[in-house]
């Protein structure tokens, strides 16, 4: 079998599993975008919106995206962003419903 459908079978796999959790991102202005998924199973991925700047969003990444990409997708090591915001970040926004 090609490598390529091979990949794409995963990351639909992994953006399937993203729909299950995507309404909650949503509901706190955020989002997120698979850039990428590596032959060893990381996915790269880069938080939109207000995950971009929230102080919350490793805790979000860890506890919230990467469990459920691993449980919905075995071969997932591990899940990777390109853009979290530390937690003391000054410039670290959250979103407005915890203000």
């Amino acid at each position: 079998m090609d490598d390529k459908v091979i990949e794409k079978t995963v990351i639909q796999k992994v953006e399937d599993a993203l729909q299950a959790i995507r309404p909650y991102l949503e509901a706190d202005g955020g989002d997120v975008k698979v850039l990428e998924v590596s032959e060893d199973g990381v996915v790269k991925m880069e938080l939109l919106g207000a995950c971009g700047s929230c102080p919350m969003s490793t805790m979000t990444l860890k506890a919230g995206v990467e469990d459920a990409i691993k449980r919905a997708v075995p071969e997932i090591t591990r899940v990777e962003a390109i853009n979290v915001t530390a937690h003391d970040d000054p410039n670290a926004q959250l979103p407005e419903r915890f203000l």
